[in-house]
Order: C-alpha cells, then sequence, then structure tokens
C-alpha cells in the first residue's frame, strides 16, 4: 500500500502479513479523496476511522494534514502497526482497540468524515444497523459524511441518509449524511 498525496506522497508502508485485512486499494483510494478533497478542507476537519484495519486510510488522511484523528479496529496487531507508522510519521492518529460495535455504543464527538469498512461479509441488515447507531448517537457533524466500504453485493440505497455508491471494482462506497 501507498500514500497516494500530502506529506507523504508516494511513501509505500508494507503492513505485517498476519493481520487480518484487506486494505482498500490505491485506485479505490485515490477515486475517494478525489471527492473529499472538494468538500472538505483536511486541515479542518476530525475523522473517524472504523474497522480501520491497517490504518491505510487514517495514513492518507494524515499526510493530507487532518489534525484529529481517531482509528478503532479490534485486532491488537493492527492497533499496533497503526501507532508504530504514526509515531514514525508523527501522524495525529489517536488508536482504539475496541469492537466497533461496542466502541460505538460510548461513542461521543462530533466527526466531519466517518470512514467504515467492516469486513466483506457484513450481512446488508448489519450494515444498516451500522449506519442507524452512528446518525442516533449523532456523531457526524451538521455537514458531516459517512462513507461505508462494500462489497459490491450490498445495496444500501433504500438505508435512510443514503445521498449515493460509487463502485471501484469489487468495491463500493456508499456516502450518507
Amino acid at each position: 500500500m501507498r500514500i497516494i498525496s500530502g506529506t507523504y506522497k508516494g511513501r509505500r508502508l508494507t503492513a505485517p502479513k498476519n493481520l487480518p485485512v484487506r486494505p482498500t486499494t490505491d485506485f479505490a483510494k485515490e477515486a475517494l479523496f478525489n471527492i473529499l478533497r472538494v468538500r472538505y478542507y483536511f486541515d479542518e476537519i476530525a475523522v473517524l476511522d472504523l474497522y480501520a484495519g491497517t490504518g491505510n486510510i487514517c495514513f492518507e488522511f494524515a499526510s493530507r494534514g487532518v489534525p484529529a484523528i481517531t482509528a478503532v479496529d479490534g485486532h491488537l496487531g493492527c492497533i499496533q502497526y497503526i501507532n508504530k507508522i504514526s509515531e514514525e510519521f508523527e501522524f495525529p492518529i489517536n488508536t482504539v482497540k475496541s469492537d466497533v460495535s461496542k466502541y460505538l455504543e460510548k461513542a461521543s464527538g462530533n466527526y466531519d468524515v466517518i470512514f467504515a469498512d467492516p469486513p466483506y461479509d457484513f450481512t446488508t441488515e448489519a450494515l444498516k444497523k451500522l449506519v442507524e447507531v452512528i446518525m442516533a448517537k449523532s456523531l457526524l457533524n451538521s455537514e458531516g459524511m459517512l462513507i461505508i466500504e462494500h462489497a459490491k453485493q450490498n445495496d444500501l440505497s433504500s438505508f435512510p441518509h443514503f445521498v449515493e455508491a460509487r463502485k471501484y471494482g469489487s468495491s463500493v462506497f456508499s456516502f450518507f449524511n
């Protein structure tokens, strides 16, 4: 994986092979950040990354100057890797080792962007519950956006707060606000 833009543009990162992850492809990540860069000033937003995995998305936000990033993942190896890279590059990433559902039960705060990349075997019902919990907890700022990366087999267009979906290969980003 590599950082596409920002201070660490072009930097290649190699996550440990034993992590249970499926990092967002560079192609899909570049498309996502092209959408976000016209909507936000990165140096003025707060980001919550759920199911953070290798930190691929967090690192991209951090390289682009986002000052406040929270990364949540239930796997200790993922959290340790994110912490290692964050320390090395002095990224402002606060990590939380927690099951995402349990984290959301207690979560508070206001985020401009919430990115969630749950396992692709999540059912449509589980994805709907994720959206409902985030919206019920009012974790998004008024101009905020929830982005869920999911398999193309799931159609989230009937969910409340759905705005649009963008497909990139076998991945889909569904946007909510």
